[in-house]
């Protein structure tokens, strides 16, 4: 049985289906109760509260680990979600971590995730690390500034990266959980182009075949919007690569290709599957 965290959000939703689809034997977990695939047991747990974790883990061999906003603080303590799976006879564990962890290694929320990297090396478990950069559904942020308004408002419009497509970051995910051959790999994941958020926009609105406009935010402005969701030192964090991306963080990685066997989904197909959000 495998437990997949954060399992109603863009990558622990494929993830599950994905794994689910492959005839393995799933826990879904997430803070609230939700709609799974057919045979998909779903447990409510919050990782704030790694003990609530406790009976998902039972009789489970393998363990995705996705961290919520608010567990990206310097006061978060996810290393005990790892003694946990460890206690509880968990064999395998996959991390979802982030590219900043080697880019950008002292941001407050870079430090704490690397601390839990290192926990996970070290404890005895088999592992595999994914680290994707800027995700491409982040652009549901603006899904209702789309429809109401015809607007994008994002800051840095003209400063691209790679941003990766979550159903990717998914199956990297079941391929690390499935394959004993990604036993100690570290995957760096990435989009194949860089991409600015004026080009998204673009993007969208080619999908959608109306104009979309595009509004640049401050950093200030982008900020405050942020730290509604997440915690101030990941927001920072954040902003300090969109708005000055290093050559590291405009690297288009190989690893979605090294691990799928093709290379990784361009931002506009990421836009097709989703349109009708932004209609």
């Amino acid at each position: 049985m495998i437990v997949v965290t954060g399992a109603t959000g863009n990558v622990g939703r494929p993830l599950t289906q994905a794994l689910a689809e492959a005839g393995e034997q799933v826990t879904a977990v997430s803070r609230r109760a939700a709609a799974m695939p057919r045979g998909v047991r779903h447990m409510a747990a919050d990782l704030a509260e790694p003990a609530s974790l406790l009976p998902a883990l039972d009789g489970a061999k393998a363990l995705f680990v996705l961290l919520s906003g608010d567990l990206h603080g310097p006061e978060a303590r996810p290393g005990d979600i790892i003694d946990l799976a460890a206690a509880s006879g968990v064999r395998r564990v996959v991390l979802l971590s982030s590219q900043g962890v080697a880019t950008r290694p002292l941001g407050p929320t870079r430090v704490a995730m690397r601390a839990l990297e290192d926990a996970l090396r070290e404890s005895g478990l088999e592992w595999a690390v994914v680290r994707p950069g800027g995700f491409a559904s982040n652009a549901l942020a603006w899904a209702e500034s789309v429809r109401a308004r015809g607007t994008v408002a994002a800051p840095f419009g003209d400063v691209g990266v790679p941003v990766v497509d979550p159903a990717d970051i998914a199956e990297v995910a079941a391929a690390c959980l499935l394959d004993e051959r990604h036993t100690g790999g570290v995957y760096e994941l990435t989009g194949p182009e860089v991409i600015t958020p004026r080009q998204q926009a673009e993007a969208i609105a080619a999908a959608l075949g109306s104009p979309v406009r595009f509004h640049e935010l401050t950093r200030d402005e982008a900020k405050a919007a942020m730290t509604r969701f997440v915690p101030a030192e990941l927001a920072d964090d954040t902003l300090d690569i969109i708005s000055a991306p290093i050559p590291a963080e405009l690297r288009i990685s190989p690893d979605v290709e090294q691990v799928l066997g093709r290379a990784p989904r361009p931002f506009k197909d990421w836009v097709a599957r989703n349109i009708a959000v932004f209609r």
